[in-house]
């Protein structure tokens, strides 16, 4: 019997999904503005402050393979209602939070509502949107994330001028529920799995797996945590913690995370993929300020203008990035990404020091597409052959392997980059010191791609002579 979902234009669908990826992205960026009000009315110092930026991101990270999963056992469309009201009612706790505790625990549980709303729309899609329009469902998807990236400091600021930072949770709670009323509108009813219950759960799986992550955040946020434990140490948890999730999932009847999925040629490549092209995406946010402010010698409101190219080239470009992959196949778009990726790495390392701002600008929008290209492109084709009590645990993994790689990047290429300076302060090395440490990091970053090329390369090699393109 065909899907009725299926034979509707899916645009009050996609509407619906593109709210929440985007109140997802929204609740990551627009915090950020706020530190220093937050600092000064908790009176508490910066690292105490940034768990409030932390506590978000690491609740995303360790619980959106569960909400995948739990997604593919309730229903997508049940858990992810249920998600958009933890996020409004963690965003109402974080608005009338009297201190910096209940605040940093009211976006723990926006977090955790936020992973939902990650996990859950690449799947949603994956159900409901007709195959050959799956790429533009996850261009666009792609669009959404970026734009709430770009927007939440914006907005953050905005709020700031006008109201006090409390009246950005209420923002973000008045999303929310808009989004609920599109998701409830919109998507319709899917079914739950027969047998179905928290017993299907991994619960064992998934506390090895929450140690896991929570201590390589820990380790990737560096003296930004203030946690009494070295980053040495946390890494070595997060070793012993994965071998034991390993076995645990070896031996559990229903594992969180199948090792025949990871095994996988394709799935898993394109799981490693996306860690190592969201490491390179991380460095231009966080070495690239360094270069602008320190080498170019640029003030604080003109480096803000220039980071802000790559959000509002990656908000324009995820569509029509969504169009290609539904029109060449998400293969070759996907690898048409990565060489794009490398090539725009290799102009970043280089334009910038011959051209000055210019040249940094348009290596941004050389990269930037590159980004959505291969995004819209690895999402369409993990999803695209994922059956259907698979495609919330995959939909969650392509999510967690991009957090992953986020977290890799903010803390490898930032401390390649310092290594390469030979000082661990910019603002007392030399130009040109700074300049050559971020020609060299660059490069190295398109090493990465490289990498991830070959990877690509590799993969697709496997696929049956003949076979279709996923789209």
């Amino acid at each position: 019997m065909t899907n009725p979902q299926k034979a509707r234009a899916p645009f009050p669908i996609l509407m619906a999904l593109a709210a929440a990826t985007l109140t997802a992205s929204l609740g990551i960026s627009v915090a950020s503005v706020l530190l220093p009000t937050l600092t000064r009315r908790f009176d508490v110092t910066v690292s105490e402050a940034q768990w409030i930026v932390l506590a978000y991101l690491m609740a995303v990270t360790v619980t959106i393979v569960s909400a995948g999963r739990l997604g593919d056992l309730f229903g997508r469309r049940r858990v992810m209602i249920f998600g958009l009201i933890v996020f409004i009612a963690a965003s109402v706790l974080s608005a009338t939070a009297p201190d910096l505790g209940t605040l940093i625990t009211g976006r723990a549980l926006q977090g955790v509502g936020g992973a939902i709303l990650i996990a859950l729309p690449m799947s949603i899609a994956r159900d409901m949107v007709p195959p050959g329009q799956l790429g533009t469902a996850m261009g666009l998807l792609g669009t959404t994330s970026a734009a709430g990236t770009a927007l939440g400091p914006s907005l953050g600021g905005l709020v700031l001028a006008w109201s006090d930072w409390r009246m950005a949770f209420w923002l973000l709670a008045g999303f929310a529920v808009l989004t609920l009323v599109l998701a409830v509108l919109a998507i319709g009813r899917d079914g739950t799995r027969a047998g179905a219950s928290f017993r299907s759960l991994d619960i064992p799986g998934s506390l090895v797996l929450i140690v896991a992550l929570v201590t390589y955040s820990l380790a990737t946020s560096g003296g930004a945590s203030g946690v009494a434990v070295s980053p040495a140490m946390l890494m070595a948890g997060t070793f012993i913690a994965t071998v034991v999730f390993v076995v645990v999932e070896t031996r559990v009847s229903a594992p969180l995370v199948p090792m025949a999925v990871l095994m996988d040629r394709m799935t898993g490549a394109g799981f490693i993929m996306n860690i190592l092209v969201g490491t390179v995406m991380m460095a231009t946010l966080v070495v690239g300020p360094f270069f602008l402010t320190f080498s170019l010698g640029l003030e604080e409101a003109v480096v803000g203008l220039v980071l802000a190219v790559g959000p509002v080239v990656a908000a324009l470009s995820g569509v029509p990035a969504g169009r290609l992959t539904d029109r060449f196949g998400a293969r070759r778009v996907m690898l048409a990404g990565l060489v794009q990726t490398m090539l725009g790495l290799l102009c970043l390392a280089l334009l910038p020091r011959y051209f000055g701002v210019g040249g940094y600008v348009a290596a941004l929008m050389a990269l930037t597409p590159a980004f959505q290209m291969f995004l819209a492109a690895n999402n369409t084709a993990v999803m695209s052959g994922a059956s259907p009590e698979q495609r919330g645990r995959l939909s969650g993994l392509l999510g967690l392997s991009r957090n992953l790689g986020l977290m890799t990047g903010a803390s490898a290429m930032s401390s390649l980059f310092v290594a390469l300076m030979g000082t661990g302060d910019a603002a007392e090395a030399e130009k040109v010191e700074v300049a050559q440490a971020f020609t060299m990091t660059f490069v190295a970053a398109a090493a990465v791609a490289l990498i991830a090329l070959a990877i690509g390369v590799w993969s697709n090699s496997t696929r049956r002579r003949g076979a279709p393109d996923p789209a």
